[in-house]
């Protein structure tokens, strides 16, 4: 399965990992124009990839995955190998699952997910974390990074490169809420999960941890904004990355101009 960007260029999608997706979109504008490089990082959710989808991904010649996720999610299901693609992990905090567990009211939950991506800017460990992520990236692709449901931790990481490639932040915000329509098929089984054994009112009260949402983006931008005073200086203050390092990662981002 595939979709075109606006050159007509294939990207590729797995029917067994929804959020499966090329970082670049259809080939997004960045800095002086230059569109956002396709097959250089894609983001997913966990790999549980069918035997076909698994062929595909490794005819992508990966040179990396990323697995963002807990010891305790990877655990319950570890990636497969993915041949001349070496497994890295960056544990990064993400939903406590201990707390959702004791949610009460959809207000609740949205608390529970603003803290999260408060989270990612103010926890010293995120922090560690998403530089580690950053500096793997940086040596270039094409390399996959994923969580569980690819919406927040891997959404943050979407977000900070198409920063750094230069795209506006309306098209950063679309494309972390993309999440919500690739992810539909899958969100929606859960939530009838949720609703055969807690009652439909669980599913309201659930399910702001089950989608991405611009307040949650904004809640993360606040606190850059506070500690840190803009997204250059998290990236270089917070995380410590040095302008070499985001060079890198630039180059890698953007397409190189044709010559004249």
């Amino acid at each position: 399965m595939s979709e075109q960007t606006s050159d007509g260029t294939d990207l590729l999608r797995l029917a067994s990992v929804d959020n499966f997706r090329d970082v670049a979109g259809r080939g997004y504008a960045g800095a002086d124009g230059r569109p956002v490089a396709t097959g250089v990082f894609y983001r997913s959710n966990e790999l549980r990839l069918s035997g076909e989808d698994l062929a595909a991904a490794s005819a992508l010649g990966l040179t990396g995955i990323i697995d963002l996720r807990s010891d305790a999610e990877i655990e319950r299901h570890r990636d497969p190998d993915v041949p001349g693609a070496p497994w890295r992990h960056f544990d990064v905090i993400g939903i406590p699952m201990e707390q959702v567990a004791g949610l009460r009211t959809h207000e609740a939950a949205v608390e529970l997910m603003d803290r999260v991506y408060r989270g990612f800017v103010e926890s010293e460990h995120c922090r560690s974390a998403f530089a580690g992520v950053l500096d793997a990236l940086a040596e270039g692709g094409p390399q996959l990074f994923h969580c569980t449901a690819g919406k927040d931790r891997t959404g943050w990481v979407a977000a900070l490169l198409l920063h750094v490639a230069g795209v506006d932040d309306a098209t950063i915000e679309r494309d972390y809420l993309l999440t919500n329509t690739r992810s539909e098929a899958s969100r929606t089984r859960t939530e009838q999960e949720i609703a055969a054994h807690l009652g439909q009112q669980a599913v309201e009260v659930f399910e702001p941890t089950l989608v991405a949402d611009a307040e949650y983006l904004q809640a993360a931008y606040t606190s850059v904004e506070r500690l840190y005073g803009d997204r250059d200086s998290y990236l270089r203050d917070g995380l410590g990355l040095g302008e070499a390092t985001l060079e890198r990662l630039r180059s890698h981002l953007l397409q190189t101009p044709l010559p004249d």
